[in-house]
């Protein structure tokens, strides 16, 4: 692996988490838009796969960021 400047590093990490934190929002928002569109919930098949995605989105993100709260504003998502 090569060095990388701190600054390029940083920016990495930043970018890493923010398209992480993207990921989780984006999930949210199309289980959202489908219980509107349903009048009902998502079908639980998809609540189980989503969560296992935000699961991961949320790992790569801690990985690179700890202890930026991401993790809690996720597991209130309802």
């Amino acid at each position: 692996m090569y060095p990388m400047e701190p600054e390029l590093q940083s920016m990495l990490r930043d970018l890493i988490w923010l398209n992480a934190l993207i990921a989780t929002e984006l999930i949210q928002v199309t289980e959202n838009t489908s219980a509107i569109l349903r009048e009902s919930p998502p079908p639980e098949s998809c609540i189980r796969e989503h969560q296992q995605l935000r699961k991961v989105a949320l790992e790569i993100a801690e990985r690179y960021r700890p202890d930026t709260g991401l993790y809690e504003h996720v597991a209130s998502h309802q």
